[in-house]
């Protein structure tokens, strides 16, 4: 894996950024159902990319959140709290929204983790750059 890394990095990187484009143009057409599965998954391509930079590979989304907090919230304590309730609340609303049938999203609360998920993304990809 360690000669792919760079690759494997680049890659969800680039998924994240499809993702965020996703989310925002199902945003701006009212498909905020789709938006909040974009958003999630914009940033759990992002954090998989800091998971192959550090070695810590899984497909498991529980897991690479688990992860995620632990080292880098709570252990090294590179990132603010905040990045903890931003990447659950995201995990959170997709699961609801993708899951349970009489849920329908807020407009007001898509927006706001859609512009969450911009901070989180960009606080996490200068660690992955540097």
């Amino acid at each position: 894996m360690e000669q792919y890394k760079d690759i494997l990095i680049q890659r969800c990187l680039e998924k994240s950024d499809e993702a965020l484009i996703s989310a925002e143009l199902n945003f701006n057409n009212n498909l905020l159902m789709t938006t909040l599965n974009r958003v999630y998954y914009a940033i759990f391509y992002t954090v998989s990319a800091l998971g192959y930079k550090h070695g810590f590979v899984t497909s498991k989304h529980s897991k690479l959140m688990g992860w995620f907090n632990k080292k880098f919230i709570f252990e090294d304590k590179i990132f603010d709290k905040k990045l903890t309730k931003i990447y659950s609340d995201a995990y959170k609303l997709r699961q609801e929204n993708d899951y349970q049938h009489m849920i329908n999203p807020n407009k007001k609360d898509t927006e706001n983790i859609l512009s969450d998920a911009k901070i989180f993304i960009e606080t996490v990809r200068k660690v992955i750059s540097s």
